[in-house]
Formats: C-alpha cells, structure tokens, sequence
C-alpha cells in the first residue's frame, strides 16, 4: 500500500507559503538584501542606515546552489562497483566453463556494469568468451550487451590458449585498449598461459575480477559390488559436501554427507540395496548448480548379478585352484556374484530362479532337457551366457555356443607338439574389447578350435597371434552368448590370471542386458560404431537435447569433455554411454593470481548512478531556502499564511488518512506459503495428520512407497508425500488425501469439515482408512475407529455408498483387479453408488468431475502394506499373508491414484462386451 500523506505534507509545506508570498509581499525595504530600484531609493529618507552584510551561512548556502549546478551540468556518475567510465576501447573476456555457472548471473551484472561505463564514456567494447574460437569485434554498447545477456556457462572447461592469442591480436590493432578479465578462478583450462599473454599485449590496461565462492565437483562415479561411490574435489574453504543420488526421474533415492577435513579430494559411499542402486542415473552435489558437480552412470554402472556354475565333481574340486574361485576373484569388484548351495540337484536352474543378469559356466555341457530349455529361455529374454572351455566342453554336442567346435581341440608346446604357446593379437576396431593392451604375456597353451563355417569372422571378439578365435559371441534372441576358447582356470592359458581378463569380463558385463540394435547383424560387432548424441548436460548440470555442434564419440571414448562432445548420455535406447565432465584422474585447483604477478579484485555488483538528477534537485531545494530565508530576514514571513498552510495541510492528511484507512480495510489475500508453491508446481500424495506419530509414520512411509511404484511403472511421477492439517492447510493442491482414522484423535471443528466437504465439492478424492478389518464383526458393534468416522461424516454432505462393484472403473483404470486389499484382506471397500442412467446426475450432492467418487472408505490398512524401509523390505506383517498380497495392495493404490487423476476415461471399456454384441446385431 503507497501512502501519499508525506509527499502532500511536504508539497505543502514548501509550495503554499510560496505561492502567498508572491501573491501578498509587499515592495522590500533598503535594508532588505535584493536591491530596490534606484529612483525609490533616491526618495525614500531614513532616518538610520546600517551597512547589510550577508551571514556567512547563507552565503555557504548560495556557494552550494551554484557548486550543485556546475557539477550536475558536468553530468557526473557514481560507481559502487567500483568500474570507472574509460574512453579506451574495451574487451571484457569472461571465463564461462562450468565453473562459472553457480555465479553466473553475478558474473552477468558485473559485465553489463563494465558496459555501461564505457558506452557512455563513448567507448567501443568487445565482449569474449573463453570457448570462443572467433576474433572478437568491438561494437558499441547495445550490440555487446545483447551478445553478453545471449551468453550462457559451458558445461567443459575451455582452453584459454585461443582467447590469449585473440587477446594480444586485439591489443596490438589497439594499443591504448583496456582489457577487463572476469575469471572464474580455477587454475586448470590455461589460466597461467593466458596470464602471460595479458602481460605480453601491452594494453593500456588490464583488470582482472573474480567471484569469491568455493566450488565443489564431482569425479570418478563408480557402482560396484559394495556401493555406489564417487569422489567430490573443492575448490575454496568448503568444509563439507552433500552428494544425492537421483534416479531418471529426479527422485532422490540416497544420499551421504561427506567431510573435507584438511583434504580437497576425498571419497563418498552411498550404501544401497542392488536395485536401489541400479536406478540411480545420476549423483549430484547438493545446491550446487554446474555441470561439474554432476556424476551421470551408463549402463556400463550398473551392479550385474553373475551365477556361477563349475563343471568339476566334488571329489575333485580343489576351491582355490578351480576355475569358480578364479572367476570369483575377477567378477568381485564389480559385480554380485551367485554360487548355487551345495547338494543342489540342478545348480544351473536353481541359480536361475534367482534373476542373475549373467551366467557363466566353467566347463559345463549343457545337453537336451530341462536345464538346457532353462537356460535358452534365459538368453532369448535378454540374459548373457558366458562359457569357458574345458575337457568336457570340448567333446560336448551343445547348441548354446556361438560357434561350432573341433572336437579335442589343439595343445600348444607341449611334449607331442611342434607349436610354440601363441600370445594374443591386438583386439580389432570392432571388437568390444578394442582399447585393452593385448599383453603379450597372455599366453595360450591349449584351446578348442572354431570350425571354419561362414560368417566366423564377424563373431571373433578375441584371437591368438595365429588368428584362431580366442573369444567369440553371437547374439540369441535378445540375449548374448560368450565362449572363451581356453578354461577359467590357469592350466589352458595365463589369461585368467591377469589383469586382462578382468577387464574383458568387465566389459562383457557391461554389455549384459543390452538389446540388440534393430536391424544389426548376427554378430555382436555392430554394437560398435560411433554413438550419438543423447541426452546432454548443459553448463547448469541439467540434461537436454543436444545442440547443433555436439559430435558422436567412438567406441572407447574416455575424454575429456569438449564443445565437440559435451558431457552427457551417448547412444539409444538401454545401451547408452556416459561421457563425465571430469575425468577420473583430474583435479581442480585455485589459481594464484598474486604468484603471477595480477592484483584480482572482488566482483561487486552495483549499477552506476547518475548523480545529475540528484544534484538539481538540491539546487531546487537550496534554491527554495534561500528565498524562505531572505523573506524572514526582511520580515515579510507572517504567521497567517503560515496558520493558513498549516489548515490546509491539515485538512489534506485528514483526506489521505482516511483514503489510506479505505485502503486498509480492503482484505488482501494471503501470500502462498513456499509449501504449497511446492505443491502447485510438483504434484504430490498427501496423507492427514492424525496426531499418532506411529500412524503418521506409517503413513508418510507407505504413501513414499506408493510414490516410487507410480514412479516406477507408470507415466505418473509425484513428488514427496506430505502430511496435511485439513484445520490450516490448503487442500486444493492435493488430488487424493489418505485419511487414516484415529478413534483417539479430536473430532474436526465444523469449520474444518465443512472445508473438507468444500475439496471433495471441487474434485478431490479422500480415501477414509478405518484399519479396522479385523476387528469388525457382521451384525456386531460398531468399533471405535467406525463409529469416529460416522461422527466425521454427520458434517459432511456425503452421498449414497456402496461396496465397489467388480465391473467399476476404478478396478481398470491400470491394473484389472477384483478388490482392494491391505494389510488386511477381509475387508470391504465402498465408493459412491454409480446413479442410474436416467436419473439427474446434477441433483447428487457431492458429485465430483468425469464420475470419480469423492469418498472412498476402507478398512484393510492400505499404508502399511505399501510401507517398508529404505532397503525396500515390509515394515508390517499381512493377514493372511504373502508377497502377492503385498503387490496386490501395491496395485491396487495405483489403481486409487489412476482413478482419482484420468477419472471415467476407461470406462467405455467396462462396456466394451455390450458394444460388440450391439455391432453383431
């Protein structure tokens, strides 16, 4: 509210006394300081004369009037930031890597300053940016400032070496030129080597501006069998970091704090289950917004689950010699690994049946029957079969190979051989293993032979110096097959003993999984080309298309990150590659401007200020004084037009007081809390506050639960719960409200109720939980919870109920359920009794839109059902029991949802059977 009460009075004060004397002042008197006329002067006789001589304060007064003029006539300007106005022509080179963006908008504001001071000193300016590659132009301010405002942080960091040589090219066409550095303050990208081409240009000036703010980013994201970790640098006295880890979605599924202590490079774990930790897409440091703090994971990051299965009987078996216990200690570090009990009958199916993405068999024939069946079913869903060699493999007819075999195989220097052992050759541009050094120390001394059928070389993954296959692969269905030609062990070759057999097998995993491309061939090698552009980050740390210049990187692209490959997501579909802003062995350090010879001052925004405006309205002021102050040394001021002033200035605040009271009576609305900002902008399930903190836990947990199945398998993704007070709270925001019933709790005030009665009026849905199945009983008492619930509903205007009907919409709206179900079973679950056609729907009392029931009432304890921990294991037991039940009352709070946000839109299908026998007629 602007109240106009003190520029009135002030209005008055100065301009009615003004305006009375020119109106009544009467001719002035010889002593009076103007000068009369000099004919009045010649007649008039006194009979005293006193020389005048003006007080030294009114004389200072006048001296500051005329000062004011001649300097507002000067057109002075004040610059807090400190830039001064410079007529030389100016370059601003401004750092915009990703270290610039969490200040970003301050860097903006202290540029445009820059600008403004030499537009109106009349100066050229060119505005750089370090990714720049193109000489910059000066222009005049408006043209700078629009490229300038067009900038935006680059989510790489940049090499200085082009904008340095740019620099000098720029100070040598103008040697007075002002050269202005707005840095981002890290040392990596050139800093140094740029310093030294600012001293080498010879400008007339050189300015150099930082931000001070400590940096945090993030490098080297690994998930491997323990937990997912990832290390976090600093830049600057930041004494802690928080790391989240987010899934596709942008839901945070965990999180860890870490310590810094005295170091600027230290390692933080975020210990998850398995498939928690396979979700997570992306890690991130908390509040700070740049790409280098962002950490993205590929499919090559997800923890795989390896079943392993050896060929050898138990009374040979030696566990620290056999081949399992070799690729135990290869698959370890990244990777879960599964070993069937012992006496098992069938290991192969049994470690099947726990859903590992990787199988690997040491020597083991698969011959026709049910494990076989198991086993190709495994890979035509998308599972990868690794096989290694052996005596038993070797003379095995067995389908699930990638090739066909030479029965016995070959020995290679051994006693009754003429062959030397053969080492490997170097790994083809196609192969998933092109990048690996082929160590020729990687011997072989026996192997099973290939036959030589067509299409063979296109499944080579791996071949010995002679060019026999060593590794071949072949895809099935929408899984992978994999044979090494030589055993697990390290009697065949001292492959599985070296460190490259762990990175074979490492990118064996991470190809486990991946579908087929469509269209490729047969063989695996098509995977291989150059991938595209996906998903990138962009200088903020958020993901989005990608821009026009971004390239495809090759296989085995490592980095760095570059305008040509950006950070960010390569390839299609599942089968996609993460290039990191930092690479795993890169670090970030502060760059010492002192060392280099440079005076580096604090950005300080401020906008200049023209001090004309000022200055003209103190010689007003000074102006206006000195004629108060000559009127009152001649007399003249009369206290009537001054009592006069003061009426009607009185009269005026009394006309402004009461338009500012008109004003005040007029309600304004409430200001939006940030919560419920949160709510309009994120849609969110909210539960009611019962005032039990056991039942309000439960709550919170199980609608969280509920929020991460809709995030999982539906389109739908909500945010966090929230726990709502229908008393304070607005509900408006919150499609569906979980109500669970508390005998123990107050009943609501009528005011309450009736706003509950107002949002069910409106389109909302609230889903009432008695949570008292069991102890209901036909024909019996009502229960405590019961009877509170009806005491609820006397203030509310609620229409006819009935127990859900099999053929409602509500059980199709996702899933195609019969009922709804809890942690109880037993209990019924009411809506609102569907009219019937003919009837007025209008006339129903609370009739929400598109035919969704305002009310629903229950009482199976649909919360505790959802709920459970965070490493996803049930908080609460179910009656009768069973997993089923849980995933059908995890369905079934699906189908709520669906129900209460699409309303009737499947409801044409509950009638679809009536429809076709209409058309057959």
């Amino acid at each position: 509210m602007v109240s106009f009460a003190a520029p009135l009075a002030l209005l008055g004060l100065i301009g009615l006394p003004l305006i009375y004397w020119l109106l009544r002042v009467t001719p002035p008197r010889p002593r009076e300081i103007f000068f009369p006329p000099t004919k009045i002067l010649r007649e008039l006789k006194p009979d005293e004369e006193t020389p005048s001589k003006t007080p030294w304060w009114l004389m200072a007064l006048r001296l500051a009037l005329a000062a004011a003029l001649i300097v507002a006539m000067a057109g002075p300007v004040w610059a807090p930031s400190g830039v001064v106005a410079s007529s030389a022509p100016t370059l601003i080179v401004i750092d915009d890597g990703w270290p610039a963006a969490p200040t970003w908008d301050r860097r903006i504001e202290g540029a445009a300053s820059i600008i403004d001071s030499a537009a109106r000193a009349g100066a050229p300016v060119a505005v750089a940016l370090t990714s720049e590659t193109q000489a910059p132009a000066p222009s005049d301010g408006p043209r700078a400032m629009e490229k300038l405002l067009s900038a935006r942080p680059k989510p790489f960091l940049p090499e200085r070496k082009a904008i340095g040589e740019q620099t000098l090219a720029f100070a040598r066409a103008h040697p007075s030129a002002r050269i202005v550095w707005i840095s981002d303050g890290v040392a990596q990208g050139g800093a140094g080597d740029f310093v030294r081409a600012l001293k080498d240009s010879g400008a007339g000036g050189v300015e150099v501006y930082v931000e001070v703010r400590a940096l945090r980013a993030l490098a080297a994201p690994a998930n491997d069998a323990a937990a997912l970790s990832v290390d976090v640098l600093r830049v600057g006295d930041e004494a802690s970091a928080t790391v989240d880890a987010l899934d596709a979605k942008g839901q945070t599924i965990g999180r860890a704090a870490v310590d810094f202590g005295g170091a600027r490079r230290v390692r933080a774990k975020i210990e998850l289950p398995v498939e928690l930790r396979n979700e997570v897409s992306h890690m991130r440091v908390a509040g700070e917004n740049s790409a280098g703090a962002v950490a993205l994971l590929d499919a090559r990051s997800k923890v795989k689950r390896v079943a392993l299965v050896g060929g050898e009987s138990a009374d040979q078996a030696q566990p620290l010699l056999s081949p399992v216990y070799y690729l135990d200690k290869a698959l370890a570090p990244f990777a879960q690994i599964r070993t069937a009990r012992p006496g098992v009958v069938e290991p192969v199916q049994a470690l099947l049946a726990e859903r590992p993405n990787i199988l690997a068999l040491a020597d083991v024939g698969l011959p026709p029957g049910e494990t076989f069946d198991a086993v190709s079913r495994f890979v035509e869903e998308g599972g990868a079969l690794v096989r290694f060699a052996g005596p038993r493999l070797a003379n095995a007819d067995d389908e699930l190979l990638p090739v066909r075999l030479r029965r016995n195989g070959r020995v290679l220097g051994g006693a009754m051989s003429w062959e030397e052992p053969k080492s490997l050759a170097e790994f083809d541009a196609a192969s998933p293993f092109f990048g690996l050094p082929a160590s020729k120390d990687v011997t072989v001394q026996r192997q099973v032979l290939a036959e030589p059928d067509p299409g063979l070389a296109g499944k080579i993954w791996a071949r010995l110096s002679d060019g026999t296959p060593l590794v071949t692969a072949e895809r099935r269905g929408k899984g992978l097959i994999v044979l090494f030609h030589v055993n697990a062990d390290a009697s065949w070759s001292n492959l599985p003993i070296s460190g490259l057999f762990v990175e074979m097998l490492k990118r064996i995993s991470a190809m486990a999984g991946e579908s087929a491309p469509s269209g490729e061939r047969s063989d695996v090698v098509a995977d291989q080309s150059a991938l595209a552009p996906m998903r990138l980050l962009d200088g903020f740390g958020a993901l989005g298309a990608p821009g026009p210049t971004a390239q495809s990187i090759p296989p085995g692209f490592e980095g760095p990150a570059s305008a040509e490959h950006p950070p960010g997501l390569y390839g299609a579909g599942e089968a996609f590659v993460a290039v990191q802003t930092l690479r795993p062995g890169d670090e970030i350090s502060a760059f010492d401007f002192a060392g280099a010879g440079l005076t580096a001052s604090v950005l300080r925004i401020g906008g200049q200020l023209d001090l004309r405006g000022p200055l003209l309205v103190f010689a007003l002021a000074a102006f206006i004084a000195d004629a108060l102050i000559a009127m009152a040394l001649a007399g003249k001021l009369r206290l009537r037009p001054f009592g006069a002033a003061a009426a009607a200035l009185l009269g005026l605040l009394c006309v402004t007081a009461m338009i500012d009271e008109t004003r005040a009576e007029t309600p304004k609305p409430a200001a939006a809390s940030q919560r419920d900002k949160d709510a309009a902008l994120t849609t969110r399930l909210a539960y009611v506050l019962s005032g039990d903190q056991h039942v309000d836990e439960t709550s919170r947990l199980g609608l969280e639960a509920l929020t991460q199945a809709l995030n999982a398998r539906t389109s739908f993704s909500p945010g966090n719960p929230v726990g709502v007070d229908p008393a304070k709270d607005d509900l408006a925001f919150y499609p569906m409200l979980y109500w669970p019933i508390v005998a123990s709790a107050p009943q609501p005030s009528a005011r309450t109720a009736a706003k509950v009665a107002a949002y069910m009026k409106q389109g909302g849905t609230v889903v009432f939980d008695t949570r008292d199945a069991l102890s209901q009983r036909v024909g019996g008492a009502s229960t405590p919870e019961t009877q509170w619930l009806r005491d609820l509903t006397k203030g509310l205007d609620i229409p006819p109920l009935e127990v859900t009907p099999r053929d409602h919409v509500i059980t199709k709206t996702f899933y195609l359920l019969d009922g709804f179900v809890g942690r109880y079973a037993n209990g019924e679950t009411w809506v609102e009794a569907l009219p019937p056609e003919a009837k007025d729907q209008a006339a129903r009392p609370v009739r929400a839109t598109d035919s969704v029931s305002a009310i629903i009432i229950t009482s199976n304890d649909l919360a505790a059902a959802w709920a459970h921990d965070k490493r996803g294991q049930p908080l609460f037991p179910l009656t009768p029991g069973g997993a089923r039940q849980r995933e059908f009352a995890l369905r079934g709070g699906i189908n709520l949802v669906m129900y209460t946000l699409t309303g009737n839109y499947k409801s044409d299908q509950v009638h679809v059977r009536d429809l076709l026998e209409r058309l057959g007629q």
